[in-house]
């Protein structure tokens, strides 16, 4: 008797969406391929904790590799994927020397994910990094510490006072959650370190050409947010527009009167766009594409034509409308692994894929936190609780949870940031990198979603989060 070739499934994209359909296929006869441009899962809710020193590389990005290391029908690939020939079933990638792969599949999940929108300024990015990926948070770190070290060894007030403020463009979840950081950092756990400048005069200036911050949680917890930000120190910038970036700050208009700010450090945490990927897939199979660039799916996530393939997460243009979360990316994971599983037990009709919202939630400093689940709203410390465990819930492996819960127990009984290693290269590299590098980096195959939510947003935006 002659056993039965097992299921060929290519998974593009290591993200939330692509990482839970290859797990939900454990017990499936299959064999499954996942190809990510990076060899690590990415937990993007907590890029901003990276980024101003909280917690460590390891812990919110552990290998693919490991996830994945007891499940014996998963392959793991350091490859670019480049192109899709749906007609003979294979897709084309590049490994880190250029040489090109060639995997044929049976059933292809693509969930690339997101990149960052400067909304036509593309030039931005120059001068205003995101953070998408570990290496945009490690220079993003770089960028920070070092605007504190050379403010420093400055003797011009003026250049100092450049050094010691940070500009953060967009008043979403991701912004709100990096100000707040900003303002704590410098605050609390480097108040005391410095002797030529007061670290607590720093300035952290967060703007948006929407009237409220964190607008999609409704007037009650944006009026919280708004004032837990206050006190803080953030100075919120509602209803202003960011029309001019460069090394030395941005211009600001509010009603059509422009003011200039001086800042060395400028953070873009004001939108996303689908991978281009998702533009590659939709040519393939002559499909559509919306104004974020994610291609149409039909209901139960295929691409329209090719009941084989399909587009989840942040890269897909689902008919029910879905946001760009990281709640959305699980379930429609999970979803489609469950499509292919049904066909491979020959039951060939597909189910729509439905979304449960589950809220949204925003960490703004410590001990306060901003939570919407169903109807109910809550702040404060209850909130932050509400967020610890949510985050440690759905952070990846054991060790990891244990090593975070430790770390923000001694962040918030404390002022320690332990992960804050800098080198004259480091601030060096950071300043110029920004400044030299090309307009935006194309994220091909990125994790998806920046943010684990708990809602539905119509924008676009990462997990625990709405609109940036």
């Amino acid at each position: 008797m002659t056993l039965q070739a097992a299921h060929r499934v290519v998974v593009v994209g290591g993200g939330f969406a692509g990482l839970l359909a290859a797990r939900r296929l454990k017990h499936a006869h299959v064999q499954v391929t996942l190809v990510d441009r990076t060899a690590n899962h990415v937990f993007q809710p907590l890029l901003y904790q990276y980024a101003t020193g909280i917690l460590s590389e390891g812990q919110i990005a552990p290998p693919l590799r490991r996830v994945l290391s007891r499940q014996r029908n998963v392959q793991v690939l350091l490859a670019e994927v480049t192109g899709f020939d749906l007609e003979h079933r294979v897709v084309s990638a590049a490994d880190p020397d250029g040489v090109a792969i060639h995997l044929g599949y049976d059933s292809l999940i693509v969930a690339a994910g997101n990149r960052l929108s400067y909304f036509g300024h593309q030039e931005f990015a120059r001068h205003a990094p995101g953070m998408k990926s570990i290496d945009d948070a490690l220079q993003i770190r770089r960028r920070v510490f070092g605007a504190f070290e050379m403010a420093e060894l400055s003797d011009d007030s003026q250049q100092r006072q450049e050094w010691l403020t940070f500009v953060v463009v967009g008043a979403g979840p991701t912004g709100c959650e990096l100000a707040g950081q900003l303002r704590e950092l410098a605050t609390r756990t480097l108040r005391d370190e410095f002797r030529s400048i007061d670290t607590s005069c720093s300035r952290v200036l967060l703007f948006d050409a929407g009237e409220k911050p964190l607008a999609t949680f409704g007037d009650r917890l944006s009026a919280r947010a708004a004032r837990t930000l206050g006190k803080l120190g953030v100075e919120l910038g509602m209803g202003r527009v960011v029309t001019e970036v460069d090394a030395y700050g941005v211009l600001v208009k509010d009603n059509e009167v422009a003011q200039r700010v001086r800042a060395r450090t400028v953070i873009w945490a004001a939108g996303v766009q689908a991978s281009p990927l998702a533009r590659v897939l939709a040519e393939a199979a002559g499909a559509e594409t919306d104004r974020h660039g994610r291609i149409t799916v039909l209901p139960d996530c295929s691409v329209p034509g090719h009941p084989e393939v399909f587009a989840v997460g942040d890269m897909m243009n689902h008919p029910d409308n879905l946001p760009g979360l990281a709640e959305v990316a699980m379930q429609s994971g999970v979803h489609t692994a469950d499509t292919i599983r049904r066909r491979l037990q020959g039951r060939s009709q597909s189910k729509p894929f439905r979304y449960r919202d589950l809220g949204s939630m925003a960490y703004l400093s410590r001990g306060h936190a901003v939570v919407s689940f169903r109807g109910l709203e809550v702040g404060g410390f209850v909130g932050w609780l509400m967020w610890l465990v949510v985050h440690i819930t759905f952070l990846t492996g054991y060790m990891n949870r244990l090593s975070a819960l430790f770390t923000w127990l001694v962040a918030l009984g404390g002022r320690r940031r332990s992960q804050r290693a800098i080198s004259i290269a480091d601030i060096r590299n950071a300043i110029s990198g920004f400044q030299v590098q090309p307009a935006v980096q194309e994220e091909t195959n990125r994790p998806t979603t920046d943010h684990l939510s708990l809602a539905a947003n119509p924008s676009g935006e990462p997990p625990w989060q709405n609109r940036p």
